[in-house]
């Protein structure tokens, strides 16, 4: 049956991917953690310090955010000598950075820790919102913003957030799920492809061509100064990038596998553990690059770069990944968190829109907004 054929063949190769990273995740970790065993447990194993897991929790944290810069800064490099335009350079860049969320919630799911991969996809969103958009407008003052470009990127914002929520709580398959948020990324990233001259610049544009012409002129704008890096990319950045990606992808899973480790030690719901303390973790260069933005006038950008950064982690952290491995039953506490990230989404576009930016109050109040949803995940879990 060709449909039968069709699934061993993609199941197969997930099959085997699987095992061999299972069997080195295992034995990494074993050898790493050795030096903090606390000594033989019941049945003549030893176990796992909280100490210990800590330890390799913090060393696996620096050097998957450490690494994770010079991905992003070898694609800038190399996405400029390319000349690839601000936009694309911006998603590139985006997903880039988002590497450690992404492979944190991949071995998350391997591990049917689904709480945990769903929350660190997720929180880190939450947390974006208020380190890019709160804590660095905060940081300018105000930032001012364009609105065909609030109106692009919070449309596919939106529906990328709340296909999150409606996949997350099982209404719709993983498959399905995967397959709405292409049917925006896609043609978006199309868009920031596309030569302008050869489809909206043609003699008597349709409408909608020319006001996507202006929104992606001006998103282009408001990146240019924060994308481009200040030198050409040379011939080894490609290396220089896929061997850093090597070590993202390395320390990222041994940084999940102790976040865990330690919940259980300490007796920390996975949920916390996901949409907190690895989501929190995981998005610091965010936040250190808000302050950057805004500080060099740049805030304008950090709409841009957060939805991206959300979208991103969404279809490649979580819901492409669930197609093979699976969400599990959404408890509340998921529920929750995905309606704090749909909630905080919308609510940000509206006043950007509606202000054509966002003021210093409006930065204190995102902020306050992710406090209370810290506060209130910790108590109800």
């Amino acid at each position: 049956m060709p449909g039968g054929r069709c699934r061993c063949a993609l199941y197969v190769p997930s099959l085997s991917l699987g095992v061999t990273v299972e069997v080195l995740l295992e034995v990494t970790v074993e050898v790493l953690l050795e030096a903090s065993r606390a000594g033989p447990a019941r049945g003549g194993r030893a176990t796992v310090t909280a100490a210990g897991a800590a330890a390799v929790f913090f060393a696996g944290a620096a050097a998957s955010l450490g690494a994770s810069w010079f991905v992003v800064s070898r694609i800038e490099r190399v996405g400029s000598r390319l000349g690839a335009s601000e936009a694309l350079l911006g998603l590139v860049s985006a997903l880039a950075a988002d590497a450690p969320e992404i492979t944190s919630s991949v071995s998350a799911l391997f591990q049917h820790h689904e709480a945990v991969g769903a929350g660190v996809v997720i929180g880190s969103n939450v947390f974006n919102l208020a380190a890019l958009l709160g804590l660095g407008t905060v940081a300018a003052g105000a930032i001012a913003l364009h609105r065909r470009v609030i109106v692009l990127e919070g449309a596919i914002a939106v529906w990328v957030a709340l296909t999150c929520a409606v996949t997350v709580e099982g209404l719709v398959a993983p498959l399905v799920g995967s397959g709405l948020v292409l049917v925006v990324l896609v043609p978006y990233v199309a868009l920031a492809t596309l030569d302008r001259s050869r489809w909206w610049l043609r003699p008597d544009p349709s409408p909608l061509r020319r006001w996507l012409s202006r929104a992606i002129v001006e998103e282009e704008a408001e990146l240019r100064a924060t994308v481009h890096p200040r030198r050409g990319g040379r011939a080894h950045d490609t290396l220089v990038a896929v061997v850093a990606l090597v070590a993202v992808v390395g320390a990222s899973v041994l940084m999940e596998r102790s976040a865990v480790m330690l919940g259980v030690r300490l007796h920390v719901p996975e949920i916390v553990v996901g949409a907190v303390v690895l989501a929190a973790v995981t998005s610091v260069p965010n936040a250190v690059a808000a302050v950057y933005w805004a500080k060099s006038g740049r805030g304008a950008a950090m709409l841009s770069t957060g939805f991206n950064s959300n979208a991103l982690n969404v279809a490649a952290g979580l819901l492409l990944p669930a197609v093979f491995l699976g969400t599990g039953r959404a408890s509340a506490q998921e529920t929750l968190v995905v309606a704090w990230y749909v909630g905080l989404t919308a609510a940000v576009l509206a006043i950007a829109y509606r202000r054509r930016g966002l003021s210093r109050a409006a930065g204190w109040v995102i902020i306050g907004a992710y406090v209370a949803f810290v506060s209130i995940l910790i108590t109800v879990s």
